[in-house]
């Protein structure tokens, strides 16, 4: 089984490439190969790779950026992953994708459920949730994996800063009104090569989060403690921190989905942090 991974180089594609490694022959590619805002480039990359399944790990994720680079955004967030569509379609392959969270408003109680109406607040969401459209409009066979708060031990998100804001500042103000489930790269790679053992289960749209919750206070509380920083920590209120874009209350996602038809759970978000402060040990 040959499959193309784009996103080498990005937090979940860097943990795909392993994981992926057992199902098949992998050949991945990132930025410096792959230009995802032309549209040629991504046609001629699927043509010469001729995949069973293509996995796109790649994304613009930088959410306040999004809100003053929209265009940039869309052609990575939402017409890329169409284009991918069209190509897989054509080759008869299974198209894996990544969404977010962020496509809903977060003002649900409970945790969301692949059937709730989305309704993003910010462009990033927008865009992402454009490039979901554009996949199942494709008509290729595809799985749209939504996961939540994603980090590693690398690149860029809220455990590094976190760590490195430690060490350089007197106090840490990080709010405590927003719920989600912090997910490890590592464990969204190694569910998604646990669920393409089924590759001809039911395409659509899932869920895949890790299990529990907290809030980005309570994240940063546990990251702090993991990594034996005594750096007093403050809870605020969304309020009290300005972005160019606004987060929903709640990215809350139920996996219940996933389960169903994989077989497959996330462990809880403690475990997972667990494992990915061993790598800096």
């Amino acid at each position: 089984m040959r499959i193309l991974l784009l996103g080498k180089g990005g937090q979940v594609g860097d943990a795909l490439i392993g994981a992926l490694a057992p199902l098949g022959r992998v050949v991945s590619t990132g930025r410096e190969a792959l230009d995802l805002a032309r549209p040629d480039s991504i046609r001629a990359t699927v043509r010469q790779a001729r995949p069973d399944i293509i996995v796109n790990a790649a994304a613009s994720a930088a959410v306040d950026r999004a809100e003053v680079e929209r265009d940039a955004a869309f052609a990575v967030n939402a017409i890329a992953p169409g284009v991918l569509g069209e190509e897989a379609r054509k080759l008869g392959a299974l198209l894996v994708h990544y969404s977010t969270d962020y496509v809903y408003d977060g003002a649900k109680l409970g945790a969301y459920v692949e059937g709730d109406a989305p309704g993003p607040v910010n462009l990033y969401g927008e865009s992402k949730l454009a490039g979901d459209h554009a996949i199942a409009a494709s008509g290729c066979r595809h799985f749209i994996f939504r996961t939540s708060w994603v980090y590693s031990a690398r690149g860029s998100n809220f455990l590094l800063t976190i760590l490195r804001a430690a060490r350089e500042r007197p106090e840490l103000k990080v709010v405590n009104d927003q719920r989600g489930a912090p997910t490890s790269a590592a464990a969204i790679a190694e569910a998604t090569a646990r669920a393409l053992a089924k590759p001809d289960a039911a395409p659509g749209i899932y869920h895949m989060s890790a299990a529990g919750e907290t809030t980005w206070h309570g994240f940063a509380a546990a990251i702090l403690e993991a990594a034996g920083l005594p750096t007093p920590l403050r809870a605020i209120r969304s309020e009290e921190y300005v972005t160019a874009a606004r987060r929903p209350r709640n990215s809350l996602l139920d996996n219940a989905k996933l389960r169903a038809t994989f077989g497959v759970s996330l462990p809880d978000w403690r475990a997972g942090l667990a494992q990915v402060m061993r790598e800096f040990a």
